[in-house]
């Protein structure tokens, strides 16, 4: 499924709301090291979900970050400036004229 990404390509759209790229700066190999990392990280969640532990639930939950932090959809901003809408919804952010003609 193709989401719409904003024409700075900072965000992309999905359920109304905006939710950060991946840095673009990253070279491939970096990115898919790091995409692998979350999944990892999110099958270290799931497994930690049926087990009950929640010693292992925080530290999957840590690398998940960790990885997303790595991947720019977290933390620090890729961009020039620190201004983030990410998890905002797109009407109730300077996106919002963008998005209505979508």
């Amino acid at each position: 499924m193709k989401y719409p990404v904003t024409a700075d390509g900072r965000y992309f759209v999905h359920q109304q709301r905006l939710w950060r790229c991946t840095n673009p700066s990253l070279s491939e190999q970096e990115r898919q090291q790091y995409v692998c990392e979350l999944m990892k990280a999110r099958r270290d969640v799931k497994s930690a979900k049926a087990s009950g532990d929640e010693d292992a639930m925080q530290i999957a939950r840590n690398a998940v970050n960790a990885a997303k932090i790595k991947l720019g959809e977290r933390g620090p901003t890729w961009w020039d400036d620190d201004t983030d809408h990410n998890r905002q919804l797109v009407r109730n952010t300077p996106y919002a004229d963008w998005w209505e003609t979508h």
